[in-house]
């Protein structure tokens, strides 16, 4: 449960987030009552509902990343592909997961820093690793599935 007392509430960094994550999280706030923010640096187009909200930031290095943090609690979830501010929210106290439903832990995080620091200087050094697989049905079905878990955690958390 959030330390102030405050219903928990998820946050997105949402200049990357599919689509489909941004749908699949806008039914489950309405649905679940939690409120959600994006955060991003542009708009987006989102349902209207009392429970999804949108703060557009300004463009810039981390400056979405510095928003959520300023702004999210312990207790809170933050869906992200940003492996650094990743590490940073859990540092808070606060659950992370990726678009992909897997999520972050502090018993990981830092070798996933540490391989996507390696990735960096390949690239740099002018050697192509590839990317990420494409986003699919099976990654849509794992994320719903986490976030799943995570608002069922905080129903129980409530009583």
């Amino acid at each position: 449960m959030n330390t102030d007392e405050q219903p928990a509430c998820i946050w997105v960094d949402a200049d990357a987030a599919p689509k489909a994550i941004r749908e699949i999280l806008c039914k489950a706030a309405v649905r679940t009552q939690v409120h959600i923010w994006f955060v991003a640096n542009h708009a987006l187009p989102l349902p209207k509902s009392e429970w999804i909200h949108s703060r557009i930031v300004a463009a810039g290095f981390d400056v979405a990343d510095n928003s959520i943090v300023q702004s999210a609690r312990p207790g809170d979830l933050l869906i992200t592909q940003d492996i650094p501010l990743a590490a940073e929210i859990l540092d808070l106290g606060i659950d992370a997961i990726n678009p992909r439903g897997e999520p972050y832990n502090r018993e990981t995080i830092r070798q996933r820093l540490n391989m996507r620091d390696f990735m960096e200087t390949l690239r740099s050094s002018g050697i192509q690793s590839g990317g990420p697989t494409a986003f699919d049905q099976r990654d849509k079905q794992s994320f719903a599935n986490s976030l799943d878990r995570w608002l069922a955690k905080q129903v129980k958390a409530k009583r």
